[in-house]
């Protein structure tokens, strides 16, 4: 049964109602007609996977369906999901048309690894804005650093999402087992709470910056947590996938909370292979033309740069994708 919730967008020059689908669904469009400079989007109706509702995907997404709409023969709908692996799942089952994704579970699709069994018929548009994984813990829970965790209540995130991808991996590098943590795979939401009633000693988030969530949680109790640098990690992650990197939350990004170092992981925009050219083409344009439409919506898309536009490997960008970023980049 499909149910749809309803949000708004308040931002100065994008304010929209969009529907949001929280089981997604295949849409077929119209392919686009011939001529012109062969950058024209198909007609019909297009869906994007995001994430959780307190999360930068859901609300990003739901800015780039308002952009598409607004600006080709396409009208699109963003739905709320767990994320990062249930959105490219669903995407290769043709549930939905793009699908936003952390680079890391994005090459696991593409070579069919971890959860995916085999490679996944998927490229990208673009490589748009970076994911800061937030380890934040209780300060009375005593947690220094990961190795920290064991015999902790960690929450892990959303079951299928990146941040779960993320944590488990960071659990491993810091040589952990199973069965050191009890993990809790719960939504941002959820996590929040638990952090702020107690029930949870610690959480890892992948997300852009800010995210609301861990905006609310320091603002309502920001003298019983605290971010954890968590850069001494970043060799072992490299092992498991070489796209992560280090960088710093800035200061202040949280209220009351010092800049920081952490390990960071690219976002990109997924969509399948069987996309004609014209709309890929075309999505890729708007992402990076209407950028300032996007940026007015969350802060994160003021990363969406041509110059890193190229998907870390083994992520590949869709044939109509490259063909607008080497017309952007005239």
């Amino acid at each position: 049964m499909k149910r749809t919730t309803t949000f708004t967008i308040a931002a100065a020059a994008l304010a929209a109602v969009l529907t949001m689908s929280s089981c997604g669904g295949k849409r077929e469009a119209e392919p686009a007609a011939e001529g012109g400079d062969g950058c024209t989007a198909a007609s019909g109706q297009i869906t994007i996977a995001t994430g959780n509702s307190t999360g930068v995907y859901y609300v990003l997404g739901g800015g780039l369906a308002q952009v598409i709409s607004d600006n080709s023969d396409l009208k699109a709908t963003a739905s709320e999901t767990g994320a990062s692996v249930q959105n490219l799942q669903q995407l290769s089952s043709g549930d939905f048309d793009i699908a936003f994704s952390l680079a890391d579970t994005a090459a696991d699709a593409v070579s069919g690894n971890a959860d995916f069994k085999e490679a996944e018929d998927i490229s990208a548009l673009s490589r748009i804005y970076d994911n800061y994984t937030h380890v934040v813990v209780r300060k009375d829970a005593k947690i220094d650093s990961v190795e920290d965790f064991k015999g902790k209540t960690i929450s892990t995130g959303s079951p299928k999402s990146g941040t779960e991808v993320i944590a488990n991996r960071l659990i491993e590098s810091a040589g952990l087992k199973d069965g050191d943590v009890t993990k809790q795979r719960l939504d941002l939401s959820k996590t929040v709470d638990g952090m702020k009633d107690g029930s949870i000693d610690g959480m890892v988030w992948s997300g852009g910056l800010p995210t609301a969530g861990v905006t609310d949680l320091f603002t309502s109790n920001g003298k019983d947590v605290e971010i954890l640098d968590i850069s001494d990690l970043e060799g072992k992650m490299k092992e498991i996938n070489p796209v992560y990197e280090v960088a710093e939350i800035p200061g202040d990004t949280y209220k009351g909370v010092d800049a920081i170092k952490t390990i960071v992981t690219p976002n990109v925009l997924m969509v399948r292979n069987d996309m004609d050219e014209g709309t890929a083409c075309a999505l890729t344009k708007l992402v990076f033309d209407k950028k300032d439409d996007l940026v007015k919506v969350h802060a994160a898309a003021k990363e969406i740069n041509l110059d890193t536009a190229e998907p870390p490997k083994p992520i590949t960008l869709h044939p109509g994708s490259q063909k607008a970023l080497d017309e952007l980049n005239k």
